[in-house]
């Protein structure tokens, strides 16, 4: 019985986080609406409340209709596979009370994170279009520079927290945050986020102006909805992320806060920043990103040896 309560809370969290994922465009069209001087969407409901529903409505409604030469089972199958892998890593959420305590937390992160790419490559391919295909090829290259400088900044935490379980990490935040001895860590973290989300200045995968729409040319109505709603989702849990490795957990007011603050930097990232250029981008991760976290984890690991040999 007590597995079913469980089971039955995390779904019921899994709802909240679909409805947080509705709103939270509702907020990004505001949000950007008044960084450009425009009114957001405002007409459905009480000041564009109830917007996002419209939309759902809208894109669900939508006639489907069969390509010609896309892959059906891949093409159906990746989209799916997109949804299912960003509400799996919500899986990770260190609940006070529950059934999923995970002590290789890291791990499972890392793999779910690995996995993800295949869904936007799988998509691209199926399509059967040029332009999807480019999106996908990007989609890899752009993924495989950024995830080894990603997985080393999270093997300095691991470092330092000496075990694999977010909850290591939240209790070693109790007194000291890791922002004030990791901040170029942080700021790095930050920007490899955005190139995992796709999103502006990074989102060279879904490049409109050169590539029609990127790896999602192909898709429309509900197959669409799932991609956007993905997408929107890991913006959420990768502001959680962020928040947790560099502020602790402690439930407060201030915690929600801080997480808000990353999703608004986000989006206001895009109101205000031009897409970078293909090449700067792997400069950025291989050159820059890659060389400093490697120093970082050189120092960290002399520094908890020098500890080790002393005390």
């Amino acid at each position: 019985m007590y597995l079913y309560y469980n089971l039955l809370s995390f779904l019921f969290f899994i709802v909240l986080i679909l409805i947080s994922v509705a709103f939270l465009t509702l907020f990004e069209r505001k949000l950007l609406g008044y960084i450009q001087n425009r009114y957001g969407p405002n007409k459905v409901g009480y000041m564009g409340i109830l917007q996002p529903f419209s939309d759902m409505i809208k894109l669900l409604t939508k006639e489907f209709f069969l390509i010609k030469n896309i892959n059906y089972i891949y093409y159906f199958f990746s989209p799916v596979l997109m949804m299912i892998l960003s509400l799996i890593l919500w899986y990770l959420y260190p609940f006070l009370y529950n059934f999923n305590y995970l002590n290789y937390s890291f791990v499972f992160l890392f793999m779910i994170l690995s996995l993800s790419i295949y869904s936007v490559m799988m998509g691209g391919w199926a399509s059967n279009s040029n332009y999807a295909m480019l999106g996908s090829i990007r989609s890899v290259a752009q993924s495989i520079s950024y995830e080894v400088s990603l997985f080393l900044m999270m093997l300095v935490l691991m470092i330092l927290i000496e075990n694999y379980s977010f909850m290591f990490l939240i209790k070693f935040q109790c007194l000291n945050k890791f922002i004030m001895f990791l901040f170029p860590i942080y700021l790095m973290f930050f920007i490899s986020m955005l190139i995992e989300l796709n999103r502006t200045p990074f989102d060279l995968v879904e490049g409109e102006s050169e590539l029609v729409s990127g790896f999602n040319v192909e898709y429309f109505s509900s197959m669409f909805t799932l991609i956007f709603m993905a997408e929107y989702s890991n913006i959420i849990f990768m502001s959680f992320l962020i928040t947790l490795f560099f502020f602790g957990f402690n439930c407060s007011l201030f915690y929600y806060m801080n997480m808000m603050f990353h999703i608004i930097l986000i989006i206001w990232i895009r109101g205000v920043l031009p897409r970078v250029r293909y090449d700067d981008l792997m400069y950025l991760c291989w050159k820059k990103f890659l060389s400093v976290t490697l120093i970082y984890l050189m120092f960290i690991f002399t520094l908890k040896e020098l500890m080790v040999c002393f005390i």
